[in-house]
């Protein structure tokens, strides 16, 4: 049974993975080459819903949708929904806003192609890095990430696999319902997860090294 405290030092790692995780989501973003695949799959929704005459928000719907995660998830598993969860619900928006506001006055989005694509590519690398610091901390995921997890460590397939092919479903079902996905969207769905997988294990050490100095910083 982990204490109050240690339980608190891996709420601050996760939203140290998660800032450097929406780093990364904003780095695509203002790549401007299309929407993460999860995003392809919201889109989607939100005209589905459209043309069904409701009038919902991009938002709305993303918020539904992951709340929606976190409901099977407690029927399935709710170990896997904890304070991290919340903390990532709750702060990804205004991250990704805070680095938007910071890096727009670089106009990445009005750049050439050899400009954007590799900023899209550290992009996807700072994301991926970001969510297995995020998902190593053991103190909850996102619930667009939790997906991929939990099925990966049901079925015992590796993590990166599992991500890519989740990811491509996300898109494949989005464009299906009308969601655009652009090159950029192909990029990170096939980018991510193996990125993530080679992070892993390093990420696991790391985690571990920070808890152990914040553990003893905080005895002394």
């Amino acid at each position: 049974m982990r204490s109050i405290k240690e339980k608190v030092f891996r709420l601050i790692i996760l939203f140290g993975g998660l800032v450097t995780a929406h780093l990364g989501v904003t780095l695509f973003l203002l790549s401007d080459l299309g929407a993460d695949p999860f995003n392809v799959l919201i889109q989607g929704l939100h005209l589905l819903l459209g043309a069904a005459g409701l009038s919902i928000s991009h938002g709305t719907v993303h918020m539904g949708v992951c709340f929606l995660i976190i409901l099977v998830l407690l029927a399935v598993d709710r170990h896997y929904i904890q304070a991290g969860t919340i903390v990532c619900m709750l702060c990804g928006g205004p991250i990704i806003d805070f680095f938007t506001w910071a890096l727009q006055p670089l106009m990445i989005g009005s750049t050439g192609l050899p400009v954007r694509i590799p900023v899209l590519v550290l992009g996807c690398v700072i994301l991926a890095f970001g969510m297995t610091i995020v998902i190593r901390s053991e103190a909850g995921t996102g619930p667009n990430d939790l997906v991929a997890l939990v099925i990966s460590e049901k079925a015992g397939f590796r993590f990166g696999i599992t991500r890519t092919v989740t990811d491509a479903v996300f898109v494949l079902a989005g464009w299906l319902l009308g969601g655009t996905a652009g090159i950029g969207t192909v990029i990170c769905a096939f980018l991510v997860g193996f990125v993530a997988d080679f992070f892993m294990p390093f990420s696991g050490r790391l985690v571990e090294n920070m808890l152990r100095c914040m553990q003893k910083n905080h005895r002394g």
